[in-house]
Formats: C-alpha cells, structure tokens, sequence
C-alpha cells in the first residue's frame, strides 16, 4: 500500500487522540482541575480502531499489542460514566463491529508474516523490545487509571495515570527516532506538553485543598 495511504491513517488516529487531549486540556483549564470528558473515551475508541489498523499496516508488533490491550478500557469508563446506553447507535455499531471485524480479517485474509514481526529484517528485536516496553508503560497508564475508577466508582485521570503517560510517551519517542516515524514523532512530543500540564493542574489543586 502506498506510504501516504499508511501515514494518513496513522495521522488521522493521532488527530482523534489529539483532539481528545485538547478537549480535556481546555475543560481542566476552565475548571482550573483536572477534568475527564466523555469525549475523551469517545475518541479514545475510535483512534485505537485507526491506530490498530496504522500499525498492521506498518507491521509494528508494538503498536498492534498496545491498541489491542486497552481498547476494553476505554469502553468500560463511558460505561462508568453512564454515556455507553445513550451514545449515538452507529457509534455503538463502530465500537463493537470494528474489532470483530479486524479480528475476523487478521485470522481468514491476512498475509502478514507474523514472525517477521520478532525476526525478520523488518525491524530488529532490541528496537521491538523497547516499543513493546514503551506501549505497556503507555497502556499500562490506563490500567492503572481503570483500577482507580473502580475503586472510586467513576471515571477520572487521577496523577499516576500523567506520570506514566509522560514516561511512556518519552519511551515512544525514542522509539519513534530509531523507526523514523513521522506520526509517534509528531503525537508524542505534543502529548508530553498536556501531560505536563495536568500535573501542575494536579498540583495546584491539591495546594489549593489544603489550604
């Protein structure tokens, strides 16, 4: 498939997760603390469709495992912040079709080699070993975050789930430079500026509680 094709499928699911970041961003500023829209997972799912797909397409292992895993986790907080019964029905059909229908395509139609994705001349296995890590930090940001919602019983982006986002993201990143990535470049370095940000928000407003 031609590269462009590719890119703009990747730019296009960094544009959802992007403007997911921006939505929150703006909110939490407004509110002067940290704020977890409903857009937010809205977003959220539909980038993780794009992006799964970005990185079948790229045959990045990392990409693939990273989306797969949390793509339940981002259903589940529009489920505790009751939004999942009254979302728009197409974008229920989107959220539960899309992974049955890139799972059935993968198992019936795919062609990819799935051992070049560890071994082959596609990429080496210490550059796959350090993508792998960065998306389970990346990801693990949202497990975390869900463990925290159930406890609380609702959806919220407490300050672990911003520290780890910084940290995976900065392992992306390098990964990105090794991989020459135009798209995990581009999204990385401005997802590190909000998650900046939402940390000093957190800080201030804890300041703020005490005082």
């Amino acid at each position: 498939m031609n590269m462009w094709i590719v890119y703009g499928i990747g730019f296009l699911a960094q544009l959802c997760f992007s403007a997911r970041l921006v939505n929150q961003w703006f909110l939490s500023e407004k509110k002067n603390k940290v704020q977890t829209p409903t857009l937010f997972w809205q977003l959220s799912l539909l980038g993780a469709i794009l992006f799964f797909v970005y990185g079948y397409l790229r045959k990045d292992l990392s990409i693939m495992i990273g989306q797969a895993l949390i793509y339940y986790i981002y259903f589940r907080n529009l489920q505790l912040q009751g939004q999942w019964k009254t979302s728009n029905i197409f974008f229920k059909i989107a959220v539960i079709l899309s992974p049955i229908l890139i799972a059935a395509y993968l198992v019936f139609f795919s062609d990819l080699d799935w051992s070049r994705l560890f071994t082959g001349d596609n990429i080496a296995i210490w550059l796959v070993i350090l993508g792998t890590v960065g998306q389970m930090v990346y990801t693990g940001r949202f497990v975390y975050q869900w463990i925290y919602s159930e406890r609380h019983d609702e959806s919220s982006l407490p300050w672990g789930f911003w520290v780890m986002s910084l940290t995976g993201s900065a392992i992306i990143f390098t990964y990105a430079c090794f991989r020459t990535d135009p798209v995990l470049l581009s999204a990385h370095f401005f997802g590190a500026v909000v998650y900046i940000r939402n940390l000093f928000l957190i800080r201030k407003s804890r300041k703020k509680a005490k005082s």
